[in-house]
């Protein structure tokens, strides 16, 4: 089906939705993060897509997404896949060959894994248009972060993980005529893109709600703020080092499976550091308002948090590779080039030198609205359905 351009530029996504079968596609619904809440929106412009799904855990994603139809994968009836669902990679293609979006004329895929491989298409349709948050990070750049020799052994690393690795590596790239167009959400992973598959994107910022944290009273206070799931590959042990060298105090807004190490870590370097786990929104909130900095030290395919601390009017110290060079400018953050603890010292030690003005942050987080994703998205949508 072709729409002509007179039509799809002046009307909402909604024009579209109520002249097409639509169907979404997204990894794993097992909670509201930033992949959930690109989801979230495209469920708002598309409310009567289903949704296909390798797993999805009841209830742990908002009301929007839960109020469809929704197919999942064989990985739901896997034994412990509610929450053990990463111990299943090597089955993840074989898992998504078997379920696959159908009987539609456009597919939005949401994708960090296979999602962007769960569609059956026939003669070119249905259209296919591609969100990437990332390609596989596990089988490409991040490999060591998650099966390195530090993390499982070198044995297991080399002769067990580097095989899967390399099979998840055949699947994605093979799997990626499947797509007619990718939208990436950062400069950095559209690069990355090209190197993995060969191929071009768009890009289109995720959704900040930035809505959420307008109108903040900011009074900082003498400590600083980090706000991450305890992941390898977020680094947060830099940041814990950092402070615990300046005796400067540490808030950790977050969980995952790092947390015991990190807290005998700042045990053993006597850091003054408070872990808070996950907290409410309003919690989430009052910590922007009053954190002297947000901490940033790890590499991110874009990264909403320091997006939703600017627009808080709170500053931002972050090391200055990936997503976060698409988001921030030297009036909303203190970008460092050296990816260490050495780096990150500096780094603050250069931030509380100088003075940042909360109105230039806040005016800079507008930037990345819903509504501009929305508007950012339908255009390319417009495009896609009108290109051959």
């Amino acid at each position: 089906m072709t729409v002509s351009t007179e039509v799809l530029n002046p009307l909402p996504p909604a024009f579209i939705a109520s002249h097409l079968r639509v169907a979404l596609v997204h990894d794993w619904l097992t909670g509201m993060r930033g992949g959930e809440r690109v989801l979230e929106v495209l469920c708002r412009m598309f409310p009567k897509a289903p949704l296909y799904t390798l797993l999805h855990n009841s209830g742990s994603v908002s009301p929007v997404i839960e109020d469809r139809a929704i197919t999942t994968s064989p990985l739901q009836h896997m034994p412990w896949s509610a929450r053990k669902y990463r111990h299943y990679p090597p089955l993840f293609p074989a898992f998504a060959e078997l379920t696959k979006a159908h009987d539609c004329d456009l597919v939005i895929s949401t994708s960090h894994a296979v999602a962007k491989s769960m569609v059956r298409r026939k003669d070119g349709r249905p259209r296919h248009l591609c969100y990437i948050h990332s390609p596989m990070r596990y089988a490409w750049d991040r490999f060591d972060d998650y099966f390195g020799p530090e993390k499982v052994g070198k044995f297991v690393s080399q002769f067990l993980f580097r095989p899967m690795a390399a099979g998840l590596q055949r699947y994605d790239r093979v799997t990626t005529d499947r797509v007619d167009i990718f939208v990436a959400n950062s400069r950095f992973v559209a690069d990355r893109v090209k190197r993995f598959y060969n191929r071009d994107s768009e890009v289109v910022a995720p959704p900040v709600n930035v809505e959420r944290f307008a109108g903040l009273a900011r009074k900082p206070e003498d400590w600083y703020l980090i706000v991450s799931a305890l992941a390898p590959y977020k680094r947060v042990d830099r940041a814990i080092a950092a402070c615990a060298a300046l005796g400067r105090p540490l808030k950790i807004v977050g969980s995952g499976p790092e947390e015991k190490r990190l807290k005998a870590q700042a045990v053993k370097l006597g850091a003054v550091v408070e872990f808070l786990g996950f907290v409410s929104d309003d919690d989430l909130r009052f910590y922007y308002s009053r954190a002297r900095a947000l901490l940033f030290p790890g590499v991110e395919d874009f990264g909403i948090v320091p997006v939703e601390a600017i627009a808080s009017g709170c500053p931002v110290i972050a090391l200055g590779e990936g997503g976060i060079l698409d988001s921030m400018t030297s009036r909303t953050a203190v970008l460092y080039p050296e990816g260490s603890v050495d780096g990150l010292i500096r780094a603050i030690g250069e931030f509380e030198s100088r003075s940042f003005n909360p109105a230039d942050l806040r005016k800079q987080a507008e930037k990345f609205s819903v509504d501009a994703f929305v508007s950012g998205f339908q255009d390319v949508l417009a495009r896609a359905m009108q290109s051959p």
